[in-house]
């Protein structure tokens, strides 16, 4: 899903010339995006406010349902990616006005996808929607935000094996995703410490402390 606005805007814009200009909505839509997934989750949440608003009020210039359905995806992502599953209040509005690709991704997020709509879903998330589980199906996914947020769907339909919560781990670390690494550290935390590894969780939990000094 991520660039999907920018993907989508030059196929309508084909037809105009052989190398048209962008328009300034979708030029200023494409940087907010890049900056408000990272403030979001690197934990900086009044810059991740901010610019998901210019985000958003620039998709929706448009008047073009499918696009703000889109931000709105790009926004329940990014929180499923740090293991908040709270539902996605700002797509549903749009829904019946989305493309059954959006809603098909909107289902994923929520660990809901049929097997219908796999075929309708970017490549890399479809062995999931087909029912894959574990770390096999994060293995070809080697962009870093969309192998986290294929990690917590798989968390959510409970399909997630401890290699699954590593990756998810060290991939948000690598990234330097502050929300997200603490968010995944507490996951692996609680898991150890159902599991009786109170070492383990404890030295868990001392990163999960590293990075909370920071913020």
């Amino acid at each position: 899903m991520k660039r999907a606005l920018t993907i989508l805007a030059v196929l309508l814009l084909a037809a105009c010339g052989n190398k048209p200009r962008q328009p300034d909505w979708l030029v200023n839509a494409d940087g907010a995006q890049d900056r408000y997934e990272r403030a979001y989750l690197s934990g900086r949440d009044r810059v991740a406010t901010s610019e998901f608003t210019r985000f958003r009020s620039e998709v929706a210039s448009t008047a073009q349902p499918g696009l703000v359905a889109r931000a709105e995806l790009t926004r329940c992502a990014v929180q499923v990616a740090s293991l908040d599953f709270s539902p996605c209040t700002g797509f549903e509005p749009l829904r019946r006005d989305a493309t059954d690709s959006e809603r098909a991704y909107a289902d994923f997020l929520a660990g809901q996808a049929t097997p219908e709509q796999a075929r309708l879903l970017p490549e890399h998330y479809r062995p999931i929607a087909n029912g894959e589980g574990g770390a096999g199906a994060l293995k070809k996914i080697k962009d870093p935000l969309p192998s986290v947020i294929a990690a917590a769907v798989l968390l959510r339909m409970e399909k997630a094996d401890p290699e699954v919560l590593q990756v998810a781990t060290d991939t948000s670390s690598e990234q330097g995703w502050r929300r997200a690494v603490m968010a995944w550290l507490g996951a692996q935390a609680m898991r150890a410490e159902k599991a009786g590894a109170v070492e383990e969780a404890a030295r868990l939990r001392r990163r999960m402390q590293l990075a909370a000094e920071e913020r």
